[in-house]
């Protein structure tokens, strides 16, 4: 608090100080050429701003030089850039001041903490061509904490890599490629995959498979870099879209081939593929060997595999594959059976969707019976006039605690009064209260008016007198009202 009071003070003194960094050059006659020096760096008179307050204002030319106390050394000027952050004048400028700090001195090099800083700030904002002038200025001034040593600046690969990223993540390819050379050429050993994942990934979100492939030959025979399972698995994707999954197919066997494990992403988009292709067994194939090899199914996998049969026609394939794994305990916890239900139900199967839900009952999956799941097939039943059935399962569902809605719940409430059994949905009224239902002025009308043709008048009246203590009776009119129904 005492640090941001002091920021308070100092920010007005200093921005009347530093006014050419954020004001346009008015009275300053216009050089036809700036002067520069052999280690200066000039501005480029493109770098994008910020749509902030500043976003009209062009930066000085040429670049004001700094006080010494804020240019003197990078931690001086970290402080400041750290402080000005949130300031909506200076925070535009943070490249413009550094800039301007190596253009004072020839001898002023940035450490890793101030161009980590502002590669990570330029990259949020994708302010892309500042974040080339950015990486010109580490290549050309190494890192002060390289000069007692024979290797590069431990810093100097994250600060390429998220330069990289907001390349790839723009689109810039050729800007991504530049930055990887030039990191290739200033490190000090081979770069790892993950820096040519980036570009990979790039390429095939944008659908540029054929780009895919050449890069990944270049990467692999011109600069001898090692794949990893990431790299398959983009070039599977990719594939697997491009060419189709016979051809992903080679790629997995290349994967083998070079010892790198599949992982579960690898298996899923192999997965797909059959399925969008409309080779189910062959996508079953791949789930089950996902289990034989110890890989376990994740949810994805189970929304791949069952939504992908549901969605392709085969509703009672998919049941039996999901009772096949429910039986076998790898059916993964959060996994929601609501798109087999509702296929089922759908096409007709009703008494295969009570056999899914039954059984995920009894097994204590109930975290793979969403609610609306269970509505679904009471409605299937309801319309099937299956009541028993309805109360039978509501009652399961209700006592593990998947509780359907008010709606749904009135509407079964409203089909068992119909059929005369009032007392069977008040037993389900009562046994959901306790499990967090909460009942509505619906559903003690309903069932009152259910007592009321049964000739249950003591029932009625105990439901009536609830609705009452509940607030649920607007004046004495409408209870009367109620209350003749009930005689």
């Amino acid at each position: 608090m005492a640090a941001s009071r002091r920021l308070a003070r100092k920010l007005p003194s200093l921005i009347s100080r530093h006014q050419r960094l954020i004001s346009p050059e008015t009275e300053a006659p216009e050089l036809t050429e700036p002067p520069t020096t052999s280690g200066s760096i000039p501005l480029d008179p493109s770098l994008p701003v910020l749509p902030l307050a500043v976003s009209h204002l062009s930066p000085p030319s040429p670049l004001p030089a700094l006080p010494s106390a804020h240019a003197s050394s990078p931690a001086s000027l970290l402080r400041l850039l750290r402080r000005a952050r949130h300031h909506p004048r200076l925070a535009p400028l943070d490249l413009h001041i550094l800039l301007a700090a190596a253009d004072a001195s020839p001898a002023f090099r940035p450490d890793h903490g101030l161009t980590s800083l502002l590669a990570a700030r330029l990259s949020a904002s994708r302010r892309l061509p500042s974040l080339r002038r950015l990486l010109d200025l580490v290549l050309s001034r190494s890192c002060p904490c390289a000069d007692d040593s024979i290797f590069a600046c431990p810093e100097l690969l994250p600060t390429f890599r998220k330069a990289i990223v907001a390349f790839a993540a723009s689109g810039d390819i050729p800007a991504a490629s530049e930055a990887l050379a030039s990191l290739r050429r200033a490190a000090d050993s081979p770069l790892p995959a993950e820096f040519y994942n980036i570009i990979l990934h790039a390429l095939s979100r944008l659908r540029r498979h054929e780009d895919v492939i050449r890069f990944y030959s270049e990467m692999t025979s011109v600069y001898r870099v090692a794949p990893d399972a990431y790299t398959f698995n983009i070039l599977i994707n990719s594939s697997c879209r491009a060419e189709g999954v016979n051809t992903a197919m080679r790629w997995f066997g290349e994967m083998q081939h070079r010892s790198c494990a599949p992982t579960a992403v690898s298996f899923n988009t192999l997965m797909r593929g059959f399925i969008r292709e409309g080779r189910y067994k062959e996508g079953i194939k791949v789930a089950r060997e996902m289990l034989e090899l110890g890989v376990g199914l994740s949810v994805v996998s189970m929304e791949i595999l069952i939504g992908g049969l549901c969605r392709g026609g085969e509703a009672l394939k998919a049941a039996e594959v999901f009772v096949e794994f429910l039986g076998d305990g790898v059916v993964p916890e959060g996994f929601d059976c609501f798109e087999l239900v509702e296929a089922l139900c759908r096409v007709g199967k009703m008494d295969k969707a009570v056999e899914v839900v039954d059984m995920v009952l009894e097994g204590n999956m109930k975290c793979c019976l969403s609610v609306p799941a269970g509505v679904t097939v009471l409605e299937c039943l309801m319309k099937a006039g299956k009541l028993d059935k309805v109360c039978q399962l509501m009652w399961r569902m209700i006592d593990q605690g998947i509780v359907p809605d008010t709606i749904s719940c009135n509407c079964v409430f409203e089909a068992l009064c119909e059929a005369g059994r009032t007392a069977d949905a008040n037993q389900l009224r009562v046994l959901a209260k306790e499990k967090g239902f909460e009942a509505d002025g619906e559903t003690y009308r309903l069932l009152v008016q259910g007592f009321g043709r049964q000739g249950r008048r003591k029932e009625g009246e105990a439901v009536l007198d609830e609705m009452l203590d509940s607030g649920f009776i607007p004046n004495i009119a409408s209870y009367n009202r109620l209350l003749d129904g009930l005689l």
